[in-house]
């Protein structure tokens, strides 16, 4: 076994383990959000425009965000499950949100707020950084300093970092994982086998998995694993021999053909389970020998990516600050993001079962068209003059 060995990943997808509110992935979305006002906050200050913009325009992006997001996954992945059940779109705490659909709404959104001033009243939690917004009015209106690409270039600093923390509560989730790396390197996902295996109607009490370092990987590059179980306290119900049938028949049947589990833990090239069954203090115990799947951990790849992006972005902008090329900094994000997402996107799995058939997936269709744009849009800005405020100040 190499130095940079496989992380089994377990992590429990809700903060607290006493309580399935909140969860990490939407904390993490939240934090994006809430941090990037603050940075927002800083952005409009150094060069001298309205903070209270700020306030309005981060609800644009909320708005614009979460609605782009849930529309491009209905549209782009699963447009005969919504329009057969158009009120499932509204459920959006069931999962189904694109970033590709996030980029459209977010570039349509703020091209709405650079055409009205919309002036949102807040009931404020916290002065600055948390409030309700309790009414507002809106209007046509030029905004000084704030032409269309002005606000998308600010905007798309604070965005890399906010998809940063998105994709870091998908691994918390884990989900949106990668294909298996048929090696040592990489990430077995665990969480789903164990909440697949530990239910109401499971014999199961607790379900561990940990390395195997006394045999070798197998033939297809799987990681050799043991499944540590311990059964419930019922000793009027669980007897060795149920639990051999239960372990030979149901568990072996769950692992061979539940998606949750297979794509996770495999029992190897014969598929026949092997076991040692021991009771102690009158609770029954297992250990499987079994073989893991490691993935690349993609989320992990575009967060890393994200961050690195949005550190580019703001040293950019502080070069130049308002006097940064019109469009200059949203060319180089749909550029970098964009062409990254093609490149992880033949690491992923793919989301739905019609992509199985594609030369290219989803994703990577969806980000043909936003690099070429962005190359037109950076092209476009190095043309022009540095950009300097007209309107004055």
């Amino acid at each position: 076994m190499s130095f940079f060995s496989y992380i089994i990943w377990d992590v429990n997808p809700n903060v607290f383990s006493w309580s399935e509110i909140p969860r990490w992935y939407g904390l993490l979305f939240a934090s994006g959000f809430l941090i990037s006002q603050q940075i927002m906050f800083y952005l409009y200050r150094k060069e001298g425009k309205p903070e209270k913009d700020v306030e309005t325009l981060t609800i644009f992006m909320i708005v614009a965000t979460v609605i782009g997001a849930r529309l491009g996954h209905v549209f782009f992945y699963e447009p005969d499950k919504y329009l057969a059940n158009p009120l499932d779109i509204l459920k959006i705490w069931e999962g189904g949100l694109a970033s590709h659909g996030a980029a459209f709404g977010i570039l349509f959104g703020l091209w709405l707020y650079t055409k009205y001033d919309i002036r949102i009243k807040f009931f404020w939690i916290i002065k600055g950084l948390l409030g309700i917004p309790v009414g507002g009015s809106a209007k046509k209106i030029v905004r000084p300093g704030q032409n269309y690409f002005q606000v998308v270039d600010r905007i798309v600093i604070v965005v890399a970092l906010t998809g940063c923390l998105i994709r870091m509560g998908n691994f918390m989730n884990s989900e949106i994982y990668g294909l298996p790396t048929h090696s040592e390197q990489g990430v077995l996902f665990s969480k789903n086998v164990e909440q697949v295996f530990i239910t109401d109607s499971s014999p199961i009490e607790e379900l561990g998995i940990e390395k195997d370092n006394t045999r070798e990987m197998s033939s297809n590059g799987y990681v050799p694993v043991v499944l540590n179980l311990k059964f419930k306290d019922q000793p009027n119900v669980l007897t060795k021999e149920s639990l051999d049938r239960y372990l030979t028949g149901r568990f072996t049947s769950i692992t061979e053909n539940y998606s949750y589990v297979n794509e996770h833990i495999s029992l190897g090239d014969t598929n026949v389970l092997e076991y040692d069954l021991n009771e102690k203090n009158g609770i029954f115990e297992a250990q499987i020998s079994a073989y893991g799947i490691v993935r690349h951990p993609t989320q992990f790849y575009e967060a890393f990516t994200c961050l690195l992006l949005f550190l580019l972005l703001f040293f950019l902008w502080t070069r130049k600050k308002e006097n940064t090329p019109s469009g200059l900094l949203l060319g180089l994000f749909l550029i970098i993001l964009f062409g990254l997402r093609f490149v992880h996107e033949l690491f992923k799995e793919n989301q739905v079962s019609f992509e199985d058939g594609m030369a290219l997936n989803m994703g990577q269709i969806l980000s043909i068209p936003l690099i070429l744009a962005g190359v037109f849009i950076f092209v476009r800005a190095l043309r022009e003059k540095p950009m300097t405020d007209k309107v004055g100040h």
